[in-house]
């Protein structure tokens, strides 16, 4: 234990206690503890001012230890400390940054405390500092750098329990620091699948002979291209074109295994694999492989704000890839048991929400209620247009909620109380209904919930946001198999019946499916390998690249 005084001048910055450790001995280990509580208490720290939350969770994990955590009872770093060092060096590998962790200031405190003239007060500070930042990088690591709330993310996963000062503490009694910070990193076949490639791909982008330019006009297959040999060249680095392939010469056709090289390229990164040279492949293959390195490296943080799934069923939708995927279980090689295409929002003002919540129920031959926004803006105009508009789309105004609600004849004081939002109107069930007919309901407040749909020639396309922000599903037959495979009575026979019946027909689940609808623009598959990027469609990279450079500067 330390005495008041020496605490007192501790705290008040005195020197009379820096002295050089004597190697070895009880007084000197005594002092680094001492300079460990002043700095706990209050005390002003060498390496950096200390937040309110720094010091918190300093106090949980000093708390009932006598000595400093980082060094021997010569003053110098652990093996635990050098394990921690090591850790923070190779931030990179997990898309986070070392600077954030003072990699380099920490390397030079240790270095220092090799030496002779090391002081009770250097060990101390390097002690905290370390503190300070493997606590940090272990948080970062689970939870992410950014809060998603904070950019307008809606992730309702109930709040981390984690104890972060807790976990250090038992990780540095069982010298296992590197085995804990790999346990905190997110389970996902899909962010163990991206680390990988981030290491690829900061090698690609690190070669300057990936970057020469490519000829920009429009080349079909069979037509001569004079840039060959450079997009041959890309193709290989990318492993879209086989390394045994023979190199074509500048005056090449454009042809053979280059275009299906090409073709797959374009499927990796959401465009239509017609093989032709044009705009949107382009641009794709001229995106700078630092920024594809980027994208990777905000998936990985987006990866982290995902709650833990557990052995629970779950339905996630990556938007910016128009897929969904689902798991009774996520087996360790990440491959779902389920998946289609779906359709979201449009970029420009109905975005699909990013958010988690609990599919409840299902509802066959659904009533679309049409939304506020949507009356006003689309509707009403419509109807004062054209009076026949609402039969020809089988919709009707109607007075009252639920699906028992009185229908209201068109006249001039229906649509008045329309503008008023006293009434409303619906379509009603049928092949005609914008919902198609079934609707998957997950409760949120922005009225979100997938759905099939009666323009299924919409996902052709490679790009597919057009909905007004709900989730229209490819194949919502097999989704409704998946959903109520718990269900023995809802036979593949019987959805199609209640489908095509003549009546609307909810199905509560027994247990709730979680539904995540989430944002990556870079993605490994799970089914061969590969990595594919998207167009990021609503700006969101661009958002969180900010969001984690404000988040840097202050620091």
């Amino acid at each position: 234990m330390f005495t008041v005084g020496i605490a007192l001048c501790l705290l008040a910055g005195c020197s009379g206690y820096a002295r050089p450790l004597a190697k070895g001995s009880t007084d000197s280990v005594l002092d680094v503890a001492a300079a460990i509580r002043a700095i706990v208490a209050g005390g002003p720290s060498a390496f950096h001012p200390l937040t309110v939350s720094e010091r918190e969770q300093l106090r949980s994990l000093y708390a009932g230890t006598d000595a400093p955590l980082w060094v021997d009872a010569a003053g110098r770093p652990t093996s635990n400390a050098r394990d921690a060092l090591t850790l923070i060096g190779r931030a990179a590998d997990e898309g986070l940054d070392r600077t954030d962790y003072s990699a380099a200031s920490l390397g030079q405190m240790a270095a220092a405390l090799e030496g002779s003239h090391a002081t009770a007060t250097d060990a101390a500070d390097f002690d905290i500092a370390l503190s300070v930042n493997i606590l940090s990088y272990l948080r970062q690591l689970h939870e992410g750098r950014v809060d998603p709330r904070a950019i307008g993310f809606r992730m309702t996963a109930p709040a981390d329990d984690h104890d972060f000062a807790a976990i250090l503490r038992t990780a540095l009694a069982s010298h296992r620091i590197g085995e804990t910070a790999a346990e905190l990193a997110p389970p996902l076949a899909l962010y163990r699948g991206l680390r990988t490639m981030l290491a690829r791909y900061r090698s690609l982008a690190a070669d300057p002979m990936l970057e020469s330019p490519l000829v920009s006009a429009t080349v079909r297959p069979g037509e001569p291209y004079v840039g060959l040999s450079t997009l041959y060249r890309r193709l290989v680095a990318l492993d879209d074109l086989p390394t045994d392939t023979p190199v074509p010469s500048e005056a090449s056709t454009y042809n053979g295994a280059v275009v299906e090289a090409v073709q797959r390229f374009q499927r990796r990164h959401g465009l239509l694999p017609d093989g032709v040279l044009g705009k949107e492949t382009q641009a794709a293959l001229r995106v700078p492989l630092s920024w594809r390195v980027r994208q990777i490296e905000l998936a990985l943080e987006r990866l982290r704000w995902l709650p833990h799934v557990g052995d629970a069923r779950l339905l996630a939708v990556n938007i910016p890839m128009f897929h969904l995927w689902g798991w009774d279980q996520i087996p360790e090689n990440g491959a779902p048991s389920f998946g289609t295409g779906v359709i979201v929002g449009r970029a420009l003002n109905t975005q699909t929400p990013v958010f988690v919540e609990e599919m409840r129920y299902i509802i066959f031959r659904p009533y679309w209620n049409i939304p506020p926004s949507i009356l006003r803006h689309e509707t009403l105009p419509a109807i004062e247009r054209d009076p026949n508009y609402l039969q020809r789309q089988d919709m009707e105004i109607v007075s009252g909620p639920g699906d028992n609600a009185r229908p209201v004849a068109l006249t001039a004081e229906s649509i008045a109380q329309l503008r008023r939002g006293t009434l409303r109107v619906r379509q009603r069930p049928g092949p005609k209904n914008s919902l198609g007919l079934v609707k998957f309901v997950f409760p949120n407040d922005e009225n979100v919930y997938m759905h099939g749909t009666p323009a299924p020639q919409l996902f052709s396309r490679a790009r597919r946001d057009f909905s007004h922000g709900c989730v229209r599903v490819e194949d919502p037959v097999a989704l409704a198999e998946w959903v109520l495979k718990e269900e023995p009575a809802w036979t593949r026979d019987r959805i199609l019946a209640a489908m095509n019946g003549d009546r609307s027909q909810r199905v509560d689940l027994t247990r709730p499916i979680q539904v995540i609808l989430f944002y990556v623009t870079a993605v490994v598959m799970p089914e061969d390998g590969t990595i594919r990027f998207a167009e990021d469609i609503y700006g969101h990279d661009i958002g969180l690249d900010r969001a984690l450079a404000r988040a840097r500067v202050s620091q």
